[in-house]
């Protein structure tokens, strides 16, 4: 598993604002990305939707999503600890599919805390990329039994227009060790501050270029302060009420159960 990035070079990214353009270290992750796990490749796109993004703008120079490195990088940690919480057996495929639950259900069913625990704690192991246009919702369960593995299934909605497509399959599911997801994750960390070690390091130096704003001591503080964004999400420890989750999926998968 291996998180693949490369930032957009320091000259070619765009600020933000058009009255008083700016940079930052958010807009200073541009660039392009994609996941490879478990064999499948994940946020790739088709060679006919890169034909097509070249009628829109200059194609990139690989064929990966092409936005802020960091959103998924703040994505992966925010869910991290949920992740890292095994999840009974008996919830792994609702885990793994749980946004494909219906969701024109009765507000009395909505309204049950166990489908709030069902809702909460799928939703607290997903990373969706609706950011994106038609990019696909990814879903983690970690499980013990026979091994310990994070498994991560992914729903992708297809574009009537048939513009948007990635390689992946629509849906699907792939498995890992959960030591090679944490060193994956671990790994996307370690290279990315790496990178924009550099960049941060270059603009304190030289300043922002003319006509944009960048508050330098800002941009350290915060650099500094994200590199402690991994340890606190690996150390922090979630306790999931699976019974109520387990009371609320079944009220959630009954076919027809509480649907308007």
């Amino acid at each position: 598993m291996r998180f693949r990035f490369e930032l957009t070079p320091l000259e070619e990214v765009h600020p933000w604002g058009s009255v008083t353009p700016n940079l930052h270290w958010f807009g200073l992750t541009d660039g392009l990305y994609c996941l490879d796990v478990g064999g499948v490749e994940l946020l790739r796109y088709t060679d006919r939707t890169m034909d097509w993004l070249t009628t829109q703008r200059d194609r990139p120079p690989l064929p990966w999503v092409d936005y802020y490195v960091v959103r998924l990088w703040e994505d992966m940690l925010a869910a991290l600890p949920y992740i890292l919480e095994p999840v009974p057996d008996d919830l792994v495929d609702y885990m793994v599919t749980g946004s494909m639950v219906p969701v024109d259900l009765d507000d009395s069913i909505l309204d049950d805390p166990a489908v709030d625990a069902a809702w909460d704690a799928s939703g607290e192991r997903r990373v969706d990329t609706s950011y994106l246009r038609f990019g696909p919702t990814l879903s983690w369960c970690r499980t013990l039994d026979p091994v310990d593995t994070v498994t991560v299934g992914w729903h992708t909605t297809a574009d009537p227009d048939g513009e948007i497509a990635f390689t992946a399959p629509l849906s699907g599911r792939v498995s890992v060790t959960t030591a090679e997801f944490i060193d994956a994750v671990t790994d996307f960390d370690r290279r990315l501050f790496e990178s924009m070690r550099v960049r941060v390091d270059r603009l304190a130096e030289t300043g922002p270029p003319d006509g944009i704003e960048l508050d330098i001591p800002h941009l350290i503080r915060e650099h500094e302060d994200r590199r402690t964004w991994l340890a606190r999400a690996m150390s922090r420890q979630v306790g999931t009420d699976w019974e109520a989750v387990r009371a609320g999926v079944a009220i959630l998968v009954q076919p027809g159960v509480g649907q308007k």
